[in-house]
């Protein structure tokens, strides 16, 4: 399979065939966005934020939105139902110095849409286009959409969409391929990306069931500008360098060693619990024990244990007495 080499631009970001992390609420917080920063990803995004909640002031969601040099360039994604409100939080997020500003116009979540905000936008295109509008003109910043394909299959908009959003003001957009009503269930349709690049002239970022490095070189054989990965590298944050590493060599990388695993758990525990604060964070981090310990023998007992641990440095000593003792039944074999 062949594409072009492609480059990237969004304000001061010009990168070529870049891969990008999604936003995805409760798991790309700033631990989470380092790791993938320091495993490949081109791109960050905060999760989604509410607009509201930032003019209210509200601790969580400032917190939401706070960034570190280690993870640029990153784009803070904000969501909300009116113009007042998306243009007020983008001046606000604009002071926190992000690459970009993201609008969501496409979270499905049923008390998401209920406020009219994410994917309820699709059923209301006037609306979305004032709150696009809105927002550009409300900061310097290059400012970018997230969406979905359309409401349900029979009101798949997509391509008036990122003419609109083109129209108004917007430096890229970011399609998952489905539609509202699919959620998460059923096939991402990759076919309609081709057409939307034949729509418009900024940049097309493709997301939706991306999980392989082949799944990221047929997106920009389609002619997508950017790859976005979301649940993928939820289960295997080391996509982004297996993917690029694919598409430069059209080999794969060597699967990570159990070493690899356990270190990388370890790194992202102690960022995680330095942004995030104990004790709440021990228990907060075990949902990511699964992906680091996926198909690693004699895994069981394991994860009972880190299931009982409440201090980090014992959590980290059982990680390192657990590596050493497979070290050690390797070598007995």
């Amino acid at each position: 399979m062949s594409y072009i080499i492609l480059s990237m631009k969004i304000g001061t970001i010009d990168i070529d065939k870049p891969v990008i992390l999604a936003p995805m609420e409760d798991v790309t917080d700033t631990a989470f966005r380092i790791i993938c920063k320091r495993l490949g990803a081109d791109i960050v995004y905060t999760e989604f934020t509410s607009s509201d909640a930032i003019i209210r002031d509200s601790h969580k969601a400032l917190d939401k939105i706070k960034i570190t040099q280690a993870e640029r360039p990153i784009a803070i994604q904000l969501f909300g139902g009116s113009e007042d409100s998306m243009s007020q939080a983008a001046g606000r997020a604009e002071g926190l110095e992000p690459d970009f500003i993201d609008i969501n116009c496409g979270c499905w979540v049923k008390n998401i849409v209920a406020h009219g905000c994410g994917a309820a936008l699709l059923k209301d295109l006037p609306r979305f286009e004032k709150i696009v509008t809105a927002t550009v003109k409300a900061t310097r910043l290059p400012v970018t959409v997230k969406t979905r394909l359309g409401w349900d299959t029979d009101s798949i908009i997509i391509e008036d969409v990122a003419r609109m959003v083109e129209g108004a003001g917007a430096k890229a957009i970011a399609i998952h391929c489905r539609t509202r009503s699919q959620a998460h269930s059923g096939k991402a349709d990759w076919q309609w990306l081709e057409k939307i690049k034949k729509a418009v002239e900024i940049p097309v970022i493709g997301n939706g069931d991306v999980a392989t490095p082949e799944d990221v070189e047929q997106l920009f054989a389609i002619g997508c500008d950017g790859v976005m990965i979301g649940r993928g590298a939820i289960s295997n944050p080391w996509i982004f360098c297996q993917a690029k590493h694919y598409l430069t060599t059209r080999c794969h990388l060597s699967p990570p060693t159990l070493n690899e695993r356990i270190n990388r758990c370890i790194e992202h525990l102690r960022l995680f619990a330095h942004h995030n604060g104990a004790p709440h964070s021990i228990i907060s981090f075990r949902k990511y024990y699964a992906a680091y310990l996926k198909g690693i023998p004699h895994i069981h007992q394991l994860r009972q244990e880190l299931m009982q641990l409440m201090d980090l440095n014992q959590i980290i000593d059982c990680l390192h007495e657990f590596m050493t003792q497979e070290a050690c039944h390797v070598q007995s074999i």
